[in-house]
């Protein structure tokens, strides 16, 4: 993977789950990692996770969906490593139940999160990487992206319009030397779901997985392109 060597990946949410796997994998591979997140304790041990390997990370903490926050991140990502190649948006939560009894705050705050989020962060790097005419970025998005499950709320919404928002920013940037890859996962075990009831672990998709799917990606010859959402689930029902 020495694709990736010099190269600066910035990684939202990644103090946890499949946040941390991609940036340890991506750190293993010889690349600049900067993480963020709310929470400043998961982000230390995903330092902490990296430095056991030999490779160094920045950790910035960030709310993605504060355009503020997002600014600082990238700003300090560039003053320390002069250039941003890889953006993973990555950074998302649940908000499940009928659309008719969402409650709004949490509908926003999903909204925020997993929609205003990657917009803010992807609306951030964009310059830089049509000035270098390279960048890649990779959007984590959800099998709830792709089909339509009954009382999946906010979540499926917001992961359709990630769909969408990556799509519309490949077309308008591929000129540029840009491509955009959006992962749909199916069940991951992290810290949100791995307590879930009737779930069986030796069934699901763990971090690690999707770590490798986009390290694929990510070191693709430049004038190659995926296309569409790519889908990697299990292929036993995870749910017993």
């Amino acid at each position: 993977m020495d694709q990736l060597n010099g190269r600066t990946a910035i990684v939202t949410g990644g103090g946890t789950g499949i946040g941390r796997g991609i940036a340890v994998v991506l750190a293993r591979g010889g690349a600049n990692v900067v993480i963020c997140g709310r929470r400043p304790g998961p982000l230390e041990e995903t330092v902490a996770a990296i430095a056991e390997i030999g490779a160094d990370a920045l950790a910035v903490q960030t709310d993605v969906s504060n355009a503020a926050d997002v600014s600082r991140l990238i700003g300090t990502a560039v003053d320390m490593y002069g250039a941003v190649d890889i953006l993973i948006n990555n950074a998302g939560i649940g908000g499940s139940g009928p659309i008719h009894e969402h409650d709004i705050d949490t509908w926003d705050r999903v909204m925020a999160v997993n929609l205003r989020g990657p917009f803010l962060m992807a609306r951030a790097v964009l310059p830089l990487m049509r000035r270098q005419r390279s960048g890649h970025i990779v959007n984590i998005s959800s099998e709830s992206g792709l089909e339509y499950y009954e009382d999946n709320g906010a979540y499926g919404v917001s992961k359709h319009a990630l769909n969408a928002l990556g799509e519309y920013i490949q077309r308008e940037n591929q000129a540029l030397g840009i491509r955009v890859d959006t992962v749909c996962p199916g069940m991951v075990i992290t810290e949100m779901t791995e307590d879930s009831p009737g779930l069986d672990h030796d069934k699901c998709l763990y971090p690690e997985d999707i770590a490798d799917l986009v390290t694929w990606l990510v070191t693709r010859r430049p004038n190659t392109k995926i296309g569409r959402p790519v889908l990697i689930q299990t292929m036993e029902n995870p749910w017993q």
